[in-house]
């Protein structure tokens, strides 16, 4: 993960991130819950956070919904519009994957229907 020395991208990605959490969903607002303020097995994480990487030359960025600097693992929440981009997330955590970051991901409904079995499952990704 490279940090950005282009401003302009920078506030690009920092605008994003907070319109992001103004308008989370309700999974993420409850998964939020049992993650922020080391919650969770006391590890840092950060909401919609910008991971910015170098594309054939053109910086950009991908925002996580949940990272983990410590553990290097980014938590996506998948709402139903992600049934018709599974290319391009497929794409997107590849590319995650190539900056050292392991992405694990979760449907809403898992989220919402059953929150224990998802930090469980985080809980794994998080211990040796």
């Amino acid at each position: 993960m490279s940090l950005s020395k282009n401003p302009k991208l920078i506030l690009v990605a920092q605008t994003l991130c907070r319109e992001l959490r103004k308008n989370s969903t309700k999974a993420e607002d409850r998964l939020w819950q049992r993650l922020r303020n080391r919650k969770l097995l006391s590890k840092k994480f950060y909401r919609q956070f910008p991971l910015f990487y170098d594309l054939l030359g053109i910086e950009t960025f991908y925002i996580a919904d949940f990272y983990c600097f410590e553990n290097k693992l980014v938590i996506e929440i998948d709402g139903g519009y992600h049934a018709n981009q599974i290319d391009k997330d497929a794409l997107r955590t590849e590319v995650i994957n190539l900056l050292g970051i392991k992405v694990i991901r979760f449907k809403n409904e898992e989220v919402l229907k059953d929150i224990n079995k998802v930090l469980q499952q985080i809980e794994k990704e998080l211990t040796p």
